[in-house]
């Protein structure tokens, strides 16, 4: 079904039934829901209105050496699948300017190495540090490992 002539299968079924929502209970969303929202698209119909239930890694994977759980755990998760498609809306686009301004909040080392990763890409950069100096434990060590220089 997360192929070409799946996708074609699926489309024709929902026309036939004339469906308004699609529950695919599968494998893994973040590889086969682009499929899945095409098939939508191709019958202008709002890819919010897929519902995923991920039963392979959820539920079988999970399972594996209780197939009647996996069975069960599957059958309450795609019930959940439907009842939350009765309530799937429209998900609107917006699309927003942004500011390229941030806030980094730590002057540790993370913190630091952010700033400067974001002033290097042209985001004005406002650092706030909770105490009177940078550096968090890393200014509290004399020395670093493997080179011995000063950690500061």
């Amino acid at each position: 079904m997360c192929t070409e002539p799946g996708a074609e299968f699926i489309k024709e079924k929902m026309e036939e039934y004339d469906a308004n929502r699609l529950i695919v209970a599968a494998c893994t969303p973040k590889t086969h829901e682009p499929v899945f929202e095409s098939v939508l698209e191709s019958m202008d119909m709002d890819p919010s209105y897929l519902e995923f239930v991920n039963i392979r890694e959820h539920s079988s994977f999970v399972h594996r050496k209780d197939p009647e759980g996996a069975q069960k755990v599957a059958e309450d998760a795609i019930r959940s699948a439907a009842a939350r498609a009765t309530l799937l809306e429209p998900i609107e686009i917006k699309e927003v300017d942004i500011e390229k301004r941030v806030l980094v909040i730590g002057g540790g080392v993370a913190g630091l190495t952010a700033a400067i990763d974001l002033a290097e890409e042209g985001y004005e950069v406002h650092l706030v540090e909770k105490t009177p100096t940078i550096g968090g434990k890393m200014a509290q060590l004399d020395r670093t490992f493997p080179t011995d220089d000063c950690s500061i």
